[in-house]
């Protein structure tokens, strides 16, 4: 069982889906600290994106979109100067229930969790969608007729495209925010259409890898 308190990263412009591993570069002294908190407990940290406006702040703590995905640490390179490489493998969504008071000096919350379980008829409309999502993305992102690895199933397809394609954090944000992996296809397909109908690009960052 997954802790429901849990150390908050507030990023400006990523978002982290289930599934899907993020790289981080870790130098400020507070997420060091964080970091090292998580190594000695559970490896976990929670992703959450800033709200518009973060850079304005002036009490340190700004405003972050209440949903967000926690990560396990499952790489780690500690630098001889005491900043860290890590990759996280996004675990579960959540949705802050309270911050807590700055005991640390990094953030915290309380959580709460929400699986995303797919039925039967999710996964058939997923599957279907899949292909509709190849056609985009060869007119939308200069991908390939076959941008997808075979060996990802059409969920990991699904959350690998909305954190991967370049994106607005926005539209990334909402995508995380749908209701389930067969929304969030729907929804990405919705959203590489309007920019396919607009000229606009979105472009692969790293999929094929």
């Amino acid at each position: 069982m997954l802790t429901t308190l849990i150390p908050v990263f507030p990023l400006p412009d990523v978002v982290l889906f289930p599934g899907v591993f993020l790289p981080l570069h870790i130098f400020e002294l507070r997420y060091r600290e964080m970091v090292k908190d998580c190594l000695a407990a559970d490896r976990l940290i929670g992703i959450s994106l800033l709200r518009p406006g973060w850079d304005h702040d002036t009490a340190g703590r700004p405003a972050i979109y209440p949903v967000g995905c926690v990560g396990l640490i499952s790489h780690i390179e500690e630098l001889s100067d005491g900043r860290y490489n890590l990759v996280l493998r996004g675990v579960e969504k959540f949705r802050v229930v309270r911050e807590e008071d700055a005991a640390r000096t990094y953030r915290r919350a309380s959580v709460d969790y929400f699986e995303e379980s797919m039925t039967a008829a999710d996964h058939e409309t997923v599957r279907r969608q899949r292909h509709q999502l190849e056609r985009l993305l060869t007119a939308v992102a200069d991908a390939p007729d076959q941008p997808f690895p075979s060996n990802l199933s059409d969920e990991e397809v699904v959350n690998a495209l909305a954190q991967y394609l370049d994106l607005e954090p926005i539209e990334r944000q909402a995508l995380l925010e749908q209701e389930g992996v067969a929304r969030r296809c729907g929804a990405l397909i919705e959203l590489l259409e309007m920019k396919e109908m607009s000229g606009s690009h979105a472009p692969d960052r790293g999929l094929r890898h």
